[in-house]
């Protein structure tokens, strides 16, 4: 049961449920989960020490990103994912390369919905991770985007930036299908500059920013 309280707080952080700030109360998500507090106390403190928690007194509040935090984190994301995509543009099947550039056509149809297409871009990063065929690596990246949860906006509600991503996206779906390994790193590598970039300005409020959740 620790797991499925585990599990299911996350999810709630990831889907904006509970925002950065935001207090957790342990009697208030074993009602809200249907779970009794022993598990729900255990997840906790398992989130604690994953740091996706912080404290707040004596209360657990779900964490933040300060601009160090942010700064040092894209630039893992941006190694790591650079590394799924070149492994992916060696090992990845036809059908992976397939499934991802269906994807990116499907994609578009959230161009006006910052929400739906964080997800989707979500989803696009998951496949290229898989399509790696690396199991280490897959589970370092899916720690990475666990941090990722603790943005409080996604870079993809900023104006233009969604028909850009998914251009960007496209670009590395070729370099894969290419195998072109380097053409695959570079373009990835490239897209999260770029992601970086957008928030940096959407934190300084330079550009109009959307809704939940991260991109």
């Amino acid at each position: 049961m620790q797991t499925d309280a585990y599990s299911l707080i996350l999810e709630a952080i990831d889907s904006g449920v509970y925002r950065p700030g935001d207090r957790l109360v342990e009697s208030e998500l074993a009602e809200r989960f249907g779970v009794s507090r022993t598990p729900v106390r255990e997840a906790l403190q398992r989130l604690e020490t994953q740091s996706m928690l912080a404290r707040d007194g004596r209360s657990l509040i779900v964490a933040s990103l300060d601009h160090n935090q942010l700064a040092e984190l894209y630039v893992v994301r941006a190694e790591l994912e650079a590394l799924a995509a070149r492994l992916a543009a060696r090992h990845a099947t036809p059908e992976e390369v397939k499934v991802l550039g269906d994807m990116v056509t499907e994609d578009h149809a959230y161009l006006n919905d910052p929400e739906a297409l964080s997800r989707a871009n979500r989803r696009f990063h998951k496949q290229i991770h898989l399509a790696s065929h690396n199991r280490y690596l897959v589970q370092q990246l899916d720690l990475v985007h666990r941090s990722m949860a603790l943005l409080a906006t996604t870079s993809l509600a900023a104006e233009g930036r969604g028909e850009t991503a998914l251009a960007e996206h496209q670009a590395i779906v070729d370099a894969i299908g290419a195998g072109d390994g380097e053409a695959a790193q570079a373009a990835l590598r490239a897209h999260i500059s770029k992601a970086f970039e957008t928030r940096l300005k959407l934190d300084a409020g330079g550009v109009q920013a959307g809704a939940r959740p991260r991109g």
